[in-house]
């Protein structure tokens, strides 16, 4: 079992979790009849959902069209990744657009899809942005308007800017400073900072029934989300469980078990289809399910596939994982993607069009 130093003051965590709900349905089992072309393989990444580059420097002359992927809040007041358009310069880094996009009512405002709102609050400035190579670390100077926000949005803050940092290829932690005076906790409420911020604070935090918060594991499980055009996107949601022999096999089978709040997000699997073996291999979780509904040839919700490669690869330390349906590996999901390989997280999440 992956070792993780979990979330600091545990007591303040537990006034955070999100209430147990009801009622929900699943993709994995339904059948899909359409036609297709010879399948695409699944590109392959190094596990980064933002921009390749930790100090985000264009590789080019001039200016050079790129996309950022950046934490914002739904409409159901569930922070997610969002794939958004930018552009680089030579002079710019992805850190620190990224975060100018998040301010709210900024002036990258209009790359935002109108269901989502940037947290950051409003008039805050990027004042400097420095990337400590040895130690792994964003470090974030931020105008003093970053101390004015509501109470509420705070930990949601928080989580923004340290999921949307760390998801840049060599960044592992995020050290916050207000007009250049380090922050130890945050403004308003007092959520502790103590150093840097890494993705141990979890995100979306709830807590699974009956499960105790001072003994419990936490896992980050990807589910389903639409937004008010009906597009899909995936919601991470932190939950603390029971502590498990194996962290790879205890988060599928919360990811089977859906949502604990089934009226906004909506399952992936079906609750028909059994974990029957998960083994590591060279950073390769091999991953076999079990479901007799699956006939051999049969197209598989895209939602599915990607929701267990990214719920895997957040909860443990693996970079890749291969799917085994009854055995099969030759998988084909709904959007003509191959499974047959090993495949990574991918490098943009949640590109909306709307």
């Amino acid at each position: 079992m992956i070792q993780k130093k979990w979330i600091r003051r545990t007591a303040y965590v537990a006034l955070m979790a999100l209430p147990v709900l009801t009622a929900g349905c699943g993709l994995f089992s339904q059948q899909t009849s359409k036609s297709i072309d010879p399948p695409q393989q699944v590109e392959q990444t190094d596990g980064i959902e933002g921009e390749s580059e930790p100090t985000g420097q264009a590789p080019a002359e001039g200016i050079t069209a790129s996309t950022l992927t950046v934490y914002l809040q739904d409409s159901n007041g569930y922070l997610a990744p969002v794939t958004v358009p930018a552009a680089l310069t030579e002079k710019e880094s992805a850190p620190q657009k990224a975060l100018e996009i998040m301010v709210d009512s900024g002036a990258y405002a209009s790359l935002l899809p109108e269901d989502f709102r940037a947290l950051i609050p409003q008039g805050t400035q990027v004042l400097s942005y420095d990337y400590d190579v040895e130690h792994k670390i964003a470090k974030i100077n931020l105008s003093e308007a970053f101390t004015d926000y509501p109470e509420q949005d705070e930990r949601a803050i928080v989580e923004a800017i340290t999921w949307t940092l760390t998801a840049m290829s060599g960044i592992q932690g995020v050290e916050l400073q207000v007009e250049g005076e380090p922050l130890e906790e945050m403004p308003v409420a007092g959520f502790p900072i103590q150093g840097e911020l890494t993705r141990t604070i979890g995100i979306n935090i709830e807590q699974a029934d009956g499960v105790n918060i001072t003994s419990s594991y936490p896992v980050t499980l990807y589910f389903s989300a639409e937004t008010l055009h009906e597009e899909q996107y995936y919601v991470p949601v932190t939950r603390l469980i029971e502590r498990s022999d194996s962290t790879a096999h205890a988060a599928l089978e919360q990811l089977i078990e859906g949502p604990l709040d089934k009226k906004k997000l909506t399952s992936v699997i079906l609750p028909d289809v059994a974990v029957t073996n998960i083994e590591e291999k060279d950073g390769v979780l091999v991953v076999d399910l079990q479901d007799e509904a699956y006939v051999t040839g049969q197209l598989i919700p895209s939602e599915m596939l990607q929701a267990v490669v990214l719920s895997l690869t957040e909860s443990t330390n693996a970079s890749q994982v291969q799917i085994r349906i009854n055995g099969e590996t030759n998988l084909v999901d709904d959007s003509n993607n191959s499974y047959s390989k090993p495949v990574g997280r991918p490098h943009h999440v949640n590109a909306l069009k709307s």
